[in-house]
């Protein structure tokens, strides 16, 4: 398309094009837990069913985020970057997660005041210096840390599971926080339209980070036709 005086005009798109849903996680004794199916939709097209929307950052911190697939790979290509740099200065320190998250909420803000923002709901976890962090970031610059986080369809149906659970016990174990994530995974499975089986995991402890995936959810459909009123 010729701009004024000669020049080209760069479409930018202002919506979401293929989309991941929701993204989990979860604080645990001595860790964190982020969880996030592996469905890129087109619209209402389940388009892609192997895409990855976890990104382990360094060996403390990882992320996943929901919403506009591109926009989350160029986010990837930017934090890779700036990892590879902050290495390279070879001084034995790392991005922590709360920089990260910092960092992020600077990201998003920008660009949503440019008109032009991230379409992207980002989960950040990690373990530094014996202290566990999760928080969250939206496409407005929105910011906040909590034990439990969900974005998407997540937000509704996982996230009140998640906090009645910690509710009853603050410090759940690396065993029961996976069960947990598994337990909610499944039904965004079963009442999320554009959630699928296979997921991958995230665990981050002292010891670093551990990416567990494609893992599939065992589904039980018998009910399905007793479901009425829906046709």
């Amino acid at each position: 398309m010729g701009g004024p005086g000669g020049g080209t005009d760069v479409w930018v798109p202002r919506s979401p094009m293929v989309t991941g849903t929701s993204v989990l996680g979860v604080k645990f004794e001595g860790g964190v837990i982020i969880a996030a199916d592996m469905m890129g939709s087109y619209g209402s097209l389940a388009r892609f069913r192997s895409i990855s929307r976890l990104l382990r950052v360094n060996d403390s911190t990882v992320l996943g985020a929901s919403g506009d697939y591109a926009d989350f790979q160029y986010l990837t290509q930017i934090i890779n970057q700036m990892v590879i740099d902050e290495e390279l200065l070879g001084d034995g320190h790392s991005y922590s997660p709360k920089a990260i998250h910092s960092w992020l909420t600077r990201v998003m803000y920008n660009r949503r005041s440019k008109i032009n923002p991230l379409w992207n709901t980002v989960v950040i976890g990690g373990v530094y210096n014996g202290e566990s962090f999760l928080g969250y970031v939206d496409m407005l610059g929105v910011a906040y840390e909590a034990p439990t986080l969900a974005t998407g369809y997540g937000a509704y149906l996982a996230q009140p599971l998640m906090r009645e659970v910690l509710e009853k016990k603050p410090n759940l174990t690396k065993e029961e926080a996976r069960d947990l994530i598994e337990r909610c995974m499944k039904i965004l499975y079963y009442r999320d339209a554009r959630s699928f089986n296979r997921y991958e995991v995230a665990i981050v402890t002292e010891k670093g980070v551990e990416v567990e995936g494609p893992l599939t959810l065992e589904a039980n459909w018998d009910i399905a036709h007793l479901v009425s009123g829906f046709e």
